[in-house]
């Protein structure tokens, strides 16, 4: 029965998410064409007025760029969207980085580029050893050199 309601969950997770995205399609498309519109009306009607003719090849060209920039944007942030998230401090149990401030017993290390405190698990840890994450306390990581179980 649990598996059955992970799996539900899972679904109504999925539709809503569906729905989410038709929704952002759907107002992207409206509000695409009230700025088509906005580009039409200034280019038909206010530009004359101050006395600058644009040709209506122009202004088809001007909309199908503004189009084009409407599309990528969409497709670039839907692309975002639907990225996972490379996941927080519990997932960086494991994992291995390399000492850039000595943790002595509280340092920086940097782990998948990114600089994080740290704080070592036994003895000091020199500048540039390897280490490996074995915890966490608030956002420091407590770490321990790579290769073997240090003792407090």
């Amino acid at each position: 029965m649990r598996v059955e309601l992970q799996g539900l969950g899972h679904q109504k997770l999925c539709y809503n998410n569906n729905i989410m995205m038709t929704a952002r399609l759907i107002i992207a498309i409206i509000t695409t064409l009230i700025e088509e519109a906005a580009i039409a009306a200034v280019g038909l009607w206010l530009l004359p007025k101050i006395d600058v003719r644009l040709p209506l090849f122009a202004l088809i060209l001007i909309m199908l760029a503004w189009a084009g920039f409407a599309v990528f944007t969409y497709r670039m942030g839907t692309r975002a969207l639907k990225k996972k998230p490379e996941g927080g401090l519990s997932d960086m149990l494991g994992m291995r980085g390399r000492v850039v401030k000595r943790l002595d017993p509280e340092g920086m290390v940097r782990i998948r580029g990114e600089l994080w405190k740290a704080k070592s698990a036994g003895r000091k840890i020199g500048t540039g050893e390897e280490v490996t994450v074995v915890g966490q306390k608030g956002l420091k990581l407590i770490v321990e050199r790579e290769g073997r179980r240090e003792k407090p």
